[in-house]
């Protein structure tokens, strides 16, 4: 089971990842990355990639470690885009879920009152 994390804004700044605290703004942690200027950000709901100078990274999103590293062999250096698949899941609004779990248990409890 994956464990839960604190709720962060991720920022990638100058060769560096940022957590802040969204509701006051204040920093939780920094990473800083090999290369250069421009860093890419991803938290698709349970991992936290990041990318710079072409390399990309996987972080720890409750601190800030690189669990690992790929420097992208071949591919030169230069601005990196990031996608996942669970990028879908983590942008539903929770309340999408909610709503979705109240149907079903509507539909079950239809089908229950028809059953009897």
């Amino acid at each position: 089971m994956p464990r839960q994390t604190q709720k962060l804004l991720f920022v990638g700044i100058k060769n560096v990842v940022v957590a802040l605290n969204p509701a006051d703004g204040t920093e939780v942690w920094r990473a800083k990355l090999k290369g250069g200027d421009f860093v890419t950000v991803l938290w698709d709901g349970e991992n936290l990639f990041a990318a710079n100078n072409g390399e990309v990274f996987r972080l720890d999103p409750a601190n800030g470690a690189i669990v690992w590293t790929n420097p992208m062999i071949g591919l030169r250096q230069g601005v990196v885009s990031l996608a996942s698949h669970r990028g879908d899941n983590a942008s539903h609004s929770p309340y999408e879920t909610i709503a979705a779990q109240k149907r079903r248990q509507a539909e079950a409890a239809a089908a229950t009152a028809a059953s009897v």
